[in-house]
């Protein structure tokens, strides 16, 4: 698989073109892969070429991290592995709120290496931005893991635009991490404009629409009932009845370029820049080599074009949350 780079070349960090995200290797999509299940399907991903792995604390929770951490175990140095904290939940996947204080990055990077199994994080994310701390405080507090070898590079999620400036002047910021694709293009009209000013890799997670753009998801009942994806607007109600258009296009363009929609929704985040690496993921073996296979798909500026009229920004019904105070802070 080709590489990337986030980051500058001399500084940043070296990844495959297309990473996994795990976080559907936990239950928020509803039943998790069992652990042994979890740990093959990482491992076929790295064989297949993957070598930037995706999880968080919050995940699971916690448990996502131990499978990744299982699933490197002997091939660690081939392997980028990025974790994220902040998003704090109860082991019953409670939501708590976000806690970016000082002390508490710490805490939560030495939990995060004890579950991984790991001396270092590749890239440590702060998962939400906290409103009670100044961020500074924050990516003071992270720097110091960096000081101490622990983390390699500090990266953001759903960070707004000027929040990433005061992030990046206080320790440079490898990568910014939110959601993108071909029904979520919010982030160029600010964050990535403010990316590239600033050598900032940027890596999309959800970029096939969170399995919509793959045309798996036409009406509630096909998520599981555990399914979080079942509270989130754009799969539900009218939003849902509106956007299953959008699966109609993609599948019909899909059909004329002779590949599933899901690689087709990849091809045109990878056409989108160098500096983007998008990070789908699936708990299906199948759908991860799809995603996987994206790479070698080759659209011209014709086929990009095209994509990008067909599906504006704006073109999906519905907020991509349930809460969008938790994005763009």
């Amino acid at each position: 698989m080709d590489t990337r780079h986030l980051g500058s070349a001399a500084h940043g960090l070296e990844v495959s073109a297309v990473g996994l995200g795990c976080m559907a290797l936990s239950p928020m999509y509803g039943a998790p892969a069992d652990e042994e299940a979890g740990v093959g399907l990482i491992r076929r991903a790295l064989d297949l070429g993957c070598t930037f792995l995706d999880t968080a604390d919050a995940y699971g929770p916690y448990t996502n991290e131990q499978v990744v951490g299982k699933a490197v175990a002997g091939r660690r140095d081939s392997v980028v592995i990025a974790t994220k904290f902040g998003n704090v939940r109860r082991d019953d996947g409670t939501f708590q709120g976000v806690n970016g204080r000082p002390d508490y990055v710490q805490e939560a990077c030495d939990a995060s290496l004890l579950r991984l199994g790991v001396d270092h994080v590749d890239l440590y994310y702060l998962h939400r931005v906290d409103p009670q701390v100044p961020i500074e405080e924050t990516v003071g507090a992270m720097a110091e893991l960096v000081q101490a070898g622990k983390v390699r590079h500090i990266g953001l999620s759903e960070a707004a635009p000027a929040t990433v400036r005061r992030a990046h002047a206080t320790h440079p910021i490898t990568a910014l991490q939110s959601e993108y694709s071909l029904w979520t293009r919010d982030p160029e009209a600010g964050v990535l404009p403010t990316v590239r000013e600033l050598g900032i890799g940027f890596v999309a997670y959800s970029p096939v629409g969170r399995g919509f753009l793959g045309g798996r998801f036409r009406d509630p009942s096909d998520l599981a009932e555990r399914d979080v994806r079942r509270n989130h607007p754009r799969f539900s109600g009218e939003h849902l009845a509106r956007n299953v258009a959008i699966q109609d296009r993609m599948a019909e363009l899909a059909r004329r370029r002779g590949c599933t929609p899901s690689q087709l929704a990849l091809a045109w985040v990878l056409a989108q820049g160098s500096d983007i690496v998008p990070i789908p993921g699936s708990a299906n073996p199948v759908h991860v080599e799809e995603n996987l296979a994206a790479d070698a798909l080759e659209l011209s500026q014709s086929d990009v074009a095209e994509l990008s009229e067909a599906f504006p920004p704006g073109v999906a019904a519905g907020d991509r949350y349930p809460d969008m105070s938790l994005v763009d802070r």
